[in-house]
C-alpha cells in the first residue's frame, strides 16, 4: 500500500483504528465488472481476530453487487465519520474535520449458515447495539458477503 502523505494525520494506534471502524455504520464498497467501476454505500458489521479485520453486508440475492464480487473478488473500501465544517472568514481556510479508514481486500459470499448467521449478528450489533440471533429461514432469505481485509489506514483531521 502506497505511503500516506500527510503523516500528521495518519491513525497508526490499532484501538484508535477500531475505534473509528465502531463509530462508521457505512462503508463505501469499490468493485471493477465488466462494466466498469462500481461503488456501492452499505450498512456493515465487522470482527477484528488475531489481527484480521473481516467487513460482513449482506444484499438482496442478485444484482450488480454480486455478479461484480463472482467476477473479481477484489474489492477497496472507505468509511468516514465524526464531520464537522471548520468556518474562516476567507474560504481557502474553511476546512472539514473527520476520521476516515480506506483499505482493500477480497471479498467473498458466504456459504456457511452458521457464520452467516453471526455475520448478520454482527452487523445488526454494529447498527443497532443490540445483541440478535436468527434463524436458519431469516438468514437463507439474504445473501451475506464478507471482505476479508488485506490492508488499510486511518487518518483524522481534528
Amino acid at each position: 500500500m502506497r505511503s500516506m502523505r500527510r503523516k500528521d494525520r495518519e491513525v497508526t494506534d490499532i484501538n484508535e483504528k477500531m475505534e473509528i471502524i465502531n463509530n462508521c455504520k457505512v462503508v463505501r464498497l469499490a468493485m471493477k465488472d465488466k462494466e466498469g467501476l462500481y461503488i456501492v454505500p452499505l450498512n456493515f458489521g465487522y470482527s477484528y481476530l488475531d489481527s484480521k479485520l473481516t467487513l460482513y453486508c449482506h444484499s438482496a440475492k442478485e444484482g450488480r453487487k454480486l455478479d461484480a464480487i463472482e467476477e473479481n473478488s477484489e474489492v477497496a473500501f472507505e468509511l468516514d465519520c465524526e464531520h464537522k465544517l471548520i468556518e474562516a472568514k476567507l474560504a481557502c481556510l474553511y476546512g472539514f474535520y473527520f476520521k476516515s479508514i480506506i483499505g482493500n481486500g477480497v471479498a467473498s459470499i458466504v456459504e456457511n449458515m452458521e457464520e452467516k448467521k453471526i455475520a448478520l449478528s454482527l452487523l445488526m450489533n454494529h447498527q443497532t447495539g443490540k445483541d440478535f440471533t436468527f434463524e436458519d429461514k431469516h438468514a437463507k432469505a439474504v445473501t451475506v458477503f464478507k471482505v476479508e481485509v488485506t490492508n488499510f489506514s486511518a487518518k483524522e483531521y481534528k
